[in-house]
């Protein structure tokens, strides 16, 4: 016979505890969006629904979460650890950047709908939301100043690139005497 509490529609404890640690893991999650530029300013509501949609995933240490030339099917939100963005080359892999918490990787090929551009490999430990193509660009259709802040973020990226290659093409060339 179940327990008279069950009867009356309460749960037990354990489940009490799950439900409870469920609902921190959102909260934590909502509060963790709401660190990354491009969704400081989506309402707590939305976050919630975009957390709740989205895959908590880990790895460890020099695992990848993609790699370059997999088909672009998730964003990944960096809640804790750090990772690198390397690029093939004949020469070997190259690391172009670093991740760090409240960053967000792999948009690129959803938004330009092309294959990954770079594999990106934990270098400690790792947890990260994965979201969900469909899922990002209902996003961005919902909410424009979103769509605007990931153009800074691929701006401030396409700047930071273009003095880094301008600083290697100069060091390769030879000084003209004035």
């Amino acid at each position: 016979m179940a327990p008279l509490a069950r009867c009356h529609g309460q749960t037990s404890g354990t489940e009490q505890r799950d439900r409870d640690n469920t609902f921190m893991l959102l909260r934590d999650e909502v509060e963790m969006l709401r660190r990354v530029p491009i969704f400081s300013r989506i309402a707590p509501a939305k976050l919630k629904l975009l957390a709740f949609t989205s895959d908590r995933m880990t790895y460890n240490a020099g695992q990848d979460l993609f790699h370059q030339g997999d088909p672009g099917d998730a964003a990944y939100v960096v809640l804790s650890g750090t990772a690198d963005i390397l690029v093939h080359s004949p020469a070997g892999d190259i690391k172009v950047a670093d991740v760090e918490p409240n960053s967000i990787v792999g948009e690129i090929a959803i938004l330009c709908d092309v294959s990954r551009t770079a594999t990106v490999r934990a270098t400690s430990p790792l947890e990260v939301l994965r979201i969900s193509k469909e899922h990002f660009l209902k996003l961005l259709s919902d909410f424009p100043e979103m769509a605007v802040e990931i153009m800074r973020v691929l701006a401030d990226r396409l700047n930071h690139t273009t003095a880094e290659l301008t600083a290697a093409r100069a060091a390769k060339q030879p000084q003209v005497a004035m």
